[in-house]
Order: C-alpha cells, then sequence, then structure tokens
C-alpha cells in the first residue's frame, strides 16, 4: 500500500527537498503541497490524504492552526510537525494537538520518511536530538524538584518572576513587564527566596540562572 502524503512549507527549497526525499520512497507518494496554511487546509480537504506534513511557521495559517481547523471539520488525519524550532513549549504544544510526528528540519534527511512511517501506523516519532534534549531536561527538572522541594510551592507568579530573574532582568523591568509595583516584585523575590531557602537577591539571581534550562517556559 502506497502512502499519500500531503506537504505544507513555505520555503520552496525546504519544500522541493522534502519532496525529493519522500518520493526516493516507493511506498509514499506526495499527492499535493502547498506554500501557506490556508492552502494547506484546502489541499487537505481535496485530497485527504493519509499522512500531513505541516511546517509550524507558515503564513495565513500556522501549522498549529491548521491542525485546528482540520479537527474541527472531523478530520483526524495524522499529522507530523516540521520546524527549526527547539524551543520545548512548541513541542509541547504539539504533543496538545495529537500530533503524530516531531520533526527538525536539521534532521528531516534522516528522520521526516520514519516520521511519516510511524504515523500512519498510529506510533509517534520525535526527532532523537530533541528527545533527547527533553529527556535530559525533565531528569535534571526531577533532581531539581528533589534538592529544591520548595519549587512545588512557588505560584504560578512566583515562577514567572524566577524565570525573568534568570533572563537577567531587574525589578523595574519586571514590574513593568507584570504590570505591578517594583514593590510587589520585591515580595515576590522574598518569597521565593523563603521557599528555596536562599540567603539575599545574590543567592536567588545565581540560582535562577544556574537553573534557567530546567525551568523553561510556562
Amino acid at each position: 500500500m502506497v502512502l499519500r502524503v500531503l506537504v505544507a512549507d513555505d520555503h520552496p527549497i525546504v519544500r522541493q527537498g522534502l519532496l525529493q526525499i519522500i518520493a526516493a520512497d516507493r511506498e509514499l507518494s506526495v499527492v499535493a503541497e502547498a506554500g501557506d496554511g490556508v492552502d494547506a487546509l484546502a489541499a487537505i480537504t481535496a485530497h485527504g490524504p493519509d499522512v500531513v506534513v505541516l511546517d509550524i511557521d507558515m503564513p495565513r495559517k500556522d501549522g498549529f492552526a491548521v491542525v485546528r481547523a482540520m479537527r474541527e471539520q472531523g478530520m483526524n488525519i495524522p499529522v507530523v510537525f516540521l520546524t527549526m524550532h527547539r524551543d520545548e513549549t512548541l513541542f509541547h504544544s504539539a504533543l496538545a494537538l495529537e500530533a503524530r510526528g516531531y520533526v527538525l528540519k536539521d534532521d528531516a534527511v534522516t528522520d521526516i520518511v520514519k516520521a511519516i512511517r510511524a504515523a500512519a501506523g498510529g506510533e509517534s516519532f520525535v526527532s532523537p536530538s530533541l528527545a533527547a534534549r527533553v529527556t535530559r531536561r525533565a531528569e535534571a527538572a526531577r533532581a531539581l524538584r528533589a534538592e529544591k522541594p520548595g519549587l512545588e510551592s512557588l505560584s504560578r507568579t512566583e515562577r514567572t518572576v524566577l524565570r525573568l530573574i534568570a533572563a537577567q532582568k531587574s525589578t523595574k523591568e519586571i514590574a513593568a513587564e507584570l504590570f505591578v509595583s517594583p514593590r510587589t516584585i520585591d515580595t515576590h523575590r522574598a518569597n521565593i527566596c523563603r521557599k528555596l531557602e536562599l540567603s539575599g537577591s545574590l543567592a536567588l539571581v545565581k540560582f535562577a540562572l544556574d537553573h534557567k534550562e530546567t525551568m523553561g517556559e510556562e
């Protein structure tokens, strides 16, 4: 059985490269291609492919918007997201949309066919380089929570303040970003220090910088 694939990417060179890789496999056939999200959705509706490969960053509709529109229309076609970003926030957003594949463009030559086959078979595929990073970060986060159990008691706002401190923003800058007074941020900083058993603002800054990657995005 030949799997029918639709490919959508707004970069013509990248798209042509994907088409060539997919066409080299006799069990895969590209039935349509698109350069933006609106055209992709129309082509998906018209052709009903077995697997859809979508770039996350596209004009008119991004890949996430295309998938949401597909689901609203009752189309449960397996989706493989393609992206240049290693941002784990995007990765988790893709998981929330029940994507079957998540392929980094740097790894597309070796991974795209594997991802398409996995998606068609009801399995999941994540570029190994990203999967390894996610695993390492999860392990580091577990170790950090064990070392600093007070992290679990931080409020959402306190976590945000901690991440902004890690971004080396001043109290005044954080206050402006969160639309509160500098005094409120000072209170948050004091509460974070108390919960994490840190002595003073310098210790707080060091902790935030040391664990910047582990804390990630909310």
